[in-house]
């Protein structure tokens, strides 16, 4: 475990909810948090002394940023690993890791490293053109995916038939096999520079059925204890092979035949551990942190049953945000709204989350019908 004080400086690229609320957790810890964010008005913007702007993908940026740092981390992939490494050279400590962030950045390569390590996933095909995927048309259904900049349902196309084929990309991607899943689901997994790992139950993901999105989230994830065991079994083999230090968000599909594939992962807090604050013994957040500065990782269990519901912009509303309906939601019993700290709203923009506990299944899923149908963010 690293000796820290008030003075020690932890840097996270990235301004945006997932700093936000790491920053919460980081005030335990008496830490000083400085960001960096290309948006000047960015949620972390008034949480911290020392807010920059400057693009994440720019070297100067990022390396002037983390020399005034001790330690550097990430709420986002797309950031400058090159300025990483000169800094990682330089004494720096970087977790996760620089090759670690930039092979998660390219699909291709986060695909051929399931391969190589046995890690179970889709099969794929690599393209680098249009034309590429429209010579692979005996493969469909598959799903067309941008190798690099894609997220939040971006750079994501389903091609079921060969009338789909012009959605095709015109850049590197791969074509991964369609699968016939059952659940979606997601295990984050922890691991500290001592090699201590430990993973949350596995959550179960629903998904907007257009924008490719979590639309809610169920904990834990109702599956059989064989599935759940096996999930937890690939996420800790996936972060020991990589030798990764941090967080790791491994989504997954199971099967109707029970096969559990993995399907991206995000070496950081993810969408599928909001729930943790409220339901489990440690929170992503603070065990993020615990993983980083090499402390014992937090207890991982989960205190109660929950359900996460995205508080997503609303088709048709673009401007300064109004939560319509707010009240009746925060007169439920158990109950927790997070704002993101976004005055803009604009179509399907994250701008909130909404934990609910229950001990009670059932009851927790008619209060995620209530939340979808009530608590609606406008202009």
């Amino acid at each position: 475990m690293k000796e820290f004080y008030q003075n020690y400086k932890v840097g996270v690229l990235g301004g945006g909810q997932l700093g936000r609320m790491l920053i919460q957790s980081a005030i335990d810890f008496n830490l000083d948090v400085r960001i960096l964010d290309p948006d000047e008005n960015a949620p972390c913007k008034n949480l911290v002394a020392d807010f920059q702007v400057g693009k994440l993908s720019d070297y100067n940026a990022v390396y002037n940023f983390g020399k005034q740092c001790d330690l550097i981390t990430i709420e986002i992939e797309n950031v400058n690993v090159e300025a990483l490494r000169q800094l990682q050279k330089e004494g720096k400590t970087i977790y996760p890791q620089p090759e670690i962030i930039e092979l998660i950045q390219d699909k291709t390569k986060q695909k051929q490293f399931y391969k190589e390590n046995n890690i179970p996933t889709a099969d794929f095909i690599l393209t680098n053109s249009k034309e590429e995927v429209l010579e692979n048309a005996a493969f469909l259904p598959a799903v067309n995916k941008l190798a690099t900049e894609g997220y939040d349902g971006r750079g994501v196309q389903m091609l079921r038939t060969t009338a789909d084929l012009e959605k095709a990309f015109e850049a590197p991607s791969l074509l991964e096999k369609l699968i016939d899943f059952d659940k979606e689901i997601s295990v984050i997994v922890a691991r500290n520079e001592a090699g201590e790992v430990k993973t949350f139950p596995a959550v179960e993901l629903v998904f907007h059925p257009e924008h490719n999105l979590v639309e809610y989230l169920l904990s834990p994830a109702v599956i059989k204890k064989a599935v759940e065991e096996k999930a937890e079994e690939i996420a800790i083999s996936l972060i020991e092979k990589l030798g990764m230090v941090g967080l790791l968000a491994v989504e997954m599909f199971v099967t109707k035949e029970g096969e559990v594939l993995v399907n991206e992962v995000a070496p950081r807090t993810h969408n599928s551990g909001h729930q943790t604050i409220e339901a489990n013994f440690t929170s992503q957040f603070e065990q993020h942190i615990r993983a980083i500065l090499n402390m014992p990782l937090g207890a991982t269990d989960t205190k109660i049953s929950s359900a996460m519901v995205n508080l997503l912009g609303e088709d048709n509303y673009t401007g300064e945000a109004k939560y319509e309906g707010l009240e009746a939601v925060l007169k439920m019993k158990g109950t927790y709204v997070h704002l993101y700290g976004k005055k803009l709203t604009k179509p399907f923009r994250k701008m909130g989350h909404v934990t609910i506990i229950d001990r009670d299944v059932e009851k927790l899923k008619e209060k995620v019908k209530f939340v979808k149908a009530n608590l609606k963010v406008i202009a």
